[in-house]
């Protein structure tokens, strides 16, 4: 169940940084949920309404419809569609008719005729499907809009991990503010003195020049993604990208950097490639079983 628990974390990440509020603006977040004896490892909850500043909230509650939505994820080895079934019903006697409730499916195994075919002809318009088979890569969706949308949303058929790493971003930020501090003293010498006459203002504009060309300083030269799929991986550090394959390793380590950094050292004839861990901010012991897993494939 190691792929399943990465899976899960991956998608409470999500939930909590906002990546699914394309689908709704979830606000909570519960593990473990039981409702009528099954017990749903995510849950969480939340509505269509905007949550950011004055006028976006006015806005969205004049035209936003105040729909409930629901978010459950459940993981298996196998499901049954008589399982299924019976926790869509469980869904509908639960929620109002109102609510609105994507169910997130992932097993093991392939999907089964029955339980594919339960899935793909499901339509009531207020519950969305999307499944998804670790053994195959198959994905699946109900057959109305919020199924699609949920299966597009998760994006399932691949693992990606990224984290907002501070120091780097400082160092961004640092790099800007001398190179806009520069351009003003350089504007300053060329006889146009009224870019310095207020120095409040000055202050601002260099904060404000140095924070935005910061983040751009940062995605492109030192942010981190790595991305995972049963076939290989895909490394990005800033614009620079790493691709390849698991079949092209034979073995692996967790290497600690003298910086105290943790890294997947990966194996091959040609040499090592490391896969950061604690850059990315990825579980050590779960994502070493799985990548072991595929390179064993």
């Amino acid at each position: 169940m190691i792929e399943l628990n990465i899976i899960k974390d991956l998608i409470e990440e999500r939930l909590v940084k906002g990546d699914l509020r394309w689908l709704a603006n979830f606000n909570e977040v519960r593990k473990d949920h039981t409702i009528n004896g099954t017990t749903f490892p995510i849950y969480a909850s939340g509505g269509l309404q905007e949550r950011g500043f004055l006028l976006s909230r006015i806005f969205s509650g004049l035209v936003t419809p105040k729909y409930k939505v629901h978010f459950f994820f459940y993981g298996c080895s196998d499901l049954e569609p008589k399982f299924l079934k019976k926790m869509l019903l469980t869904f509908k006697k639960e929620f109002g008719t109102d609510d609105w409730i994507f169910l997130n499916l992932v097993q093991k195994q392939p999907f089964q005729k029955d339980l594919k075919q339960t899935i793909t002809e499901f339509a009531d318009r207020s519950i969305g499907i999307a499944a998804y088979s670790l053994d195959t890569g198959e994905a699946l969706s109900s057959d109305n809009t919020l199924g699609r949308s949920l299966l597009k949303n998760l994006r399932l058929t691949e693992i990606k991990f990224e984290a907002f790493d501070l120091p780097d971003y400082f160092k961004s930020f640092t790099i800007a503010f001398c190179l806009t501090m520069v351009a003003l003293i350089a504007i300053a010498f060329m006889g146009v003195q009224q870019a310095l006459s207020n120095p409040f203002l000055t202050i601002l504009f260099i904060i404000a020049i140095s924070v935005l060309l910061g983040h751009r300083i940062y995605k492109s030269e030192y942010h981190v993604t790595l991305t995972i799929d049963t076939a290989g991986f895909r490394l990005a550090r800033g614009r620079r990208i790493t691709e390849d394959k698991w079949s092209n390793y034979k073995d692996m380590s967790i290497y600690i950097a003298s910086t105290r950094e943790t890294f997947l050292r990966l194996y091959s004839e040609k040499g090592t490639t490391d896969l950061p861990l604690s850059r990315a901010g990825m579980s050590r012991k779960e994502l070493y079983n799985l990548v072991r897993q595929l390179i064993s494939k």
